[in-house]
């Protein structure tokens, strides 16, 4: 495809009624939006999968579809070869990077005990630094935990696809050494997409591997961990804690086990505010506009035969 005709496609957004900022973004980028049967390249916000099915269907001219989120579990099977995909993986790195920090200080500090308590008692922490910590994702959230994990002295292991080395890591393993990771971690981070791979990564003979002094966070989604081993294994001081961002079921109904125990810190699925959702997605929409129109590589491309 020449520059000339790269850089003169037409865009657009669908479903009607995205938010007017959506808009703004395409424009920022440089792109000029158009009627769905003349774009090349489509902004998909806020419809669901079956939605975007139909839409494309017709349309033969679209070349490139973004999507709105990082999680592309529920798009996966309209990922093909035909057109370039891409997700809002990397963007959003920053906001659940700082809340699996704060995840991580609640439990080691029992923040949820202390903060519910109505009288002065002395509450026991442990350090965060000194800790031996195991990040299972290598992708832009696990890179940006790396990063804000690193100045607090702790020796960082992650696991990712391959070996290659991962900034602010010391090392890093292939997912087949979790077993053996789990067995020397002080906090286990999840950060990884969901593939049919990695649905139940986390269950009984995980959390049995794992030391009894150790804490899960859980920032990516909840069907990595299978819930009721995760609830035993809290219950039977198995291990010490667990935050969560994410569970399954999603949300997480009232009354479930899982709300009453103080080991277990839960902030529903609120690593970013609508505010923070808007910028970086805006932010991703107005790059990868302006790069596709310069023919340049874009950000967050999903690839097909991996579904994220």
């Amino acid at each position: 495809m020449s520059s000339d005709r790269v850089a003169s496609a037409r865009f657009a957004i669908a479903p009607e009624g995205a938010p007017s900022w959506v808009e703004d973004a395409v424009h920022r980028g440089g792109g000029d939006l158009g009627p769905l049967d003349e774009a090349e390249a489509l902004v998909w916000f806020g419809g669901g999968a079956p939605a975007l099915e139909s839409t494309l269907a017709p349309l033969d001219g679209i070349r490139w579809v973004q999507l709105p989120t990082a999680g592309i579990e529920s798009f996966a099977h309209l990922i093909d070869e035909r057109r370039t995909w891409t997700c809002a993986k990397g963007a959003f790195s920053q906001t659940v990077a700082e809340q699996a920090l704060a995840l991580t200080l609640g439990l080691l500090r029992h923040l949820k005990t202390a903060a519910g308590s109505r009288t002065w008692t002395h509450t026991e922490i442990r350090p965060l630094a000194g800790s031996d910590v195991l990040i299972v994702g290598g992708g832009g959230i696990g890179e940006t935990l790396a990063r804000h994990l690193a100045p607090f002295g702790v020796r960082i292991t992650v696991i990712r696809r391959d070996p290659a080395a991962v900034r602010w890591a010391d090392r890093t393993a292939t997912m087949e050494a979790l077993g053996a990771e789990l067995a020397t971690a002080d906090i286990v981070y999840l950060a990884v997409p969901l593939t049919d791979e990695l649905d139940s990564l986390i269950g009984a003979p995980q959390l049995q591997a794992m030391k009894p002094s150790a804490v899960l966070i859980n920032v990516a989604r909840g069907r990595h961990v299978v819930t009721d081993d995760l609830v035993h294994a809290l219950r039977s001081g198995r291990i010490a804690g667990a935050g969560l961002d994410v569970t399954d079921p999603e949300p997480l109904p009232d009354g479930h086990p899982l709300w009453d125990l103080p080991s277990c810190i839960i902030t529903s699925h609120s690593s970013n505010s609508a505010e923070t959702f808007r910028a970086a997605l805006s932010e991703r929409i107005a790059a990868n506009v302006e790069r596709y129109r310069a023919g340049r590589e874009l950000l967050g491309v999903i690839e097909p035969s991996r579904h994220y």
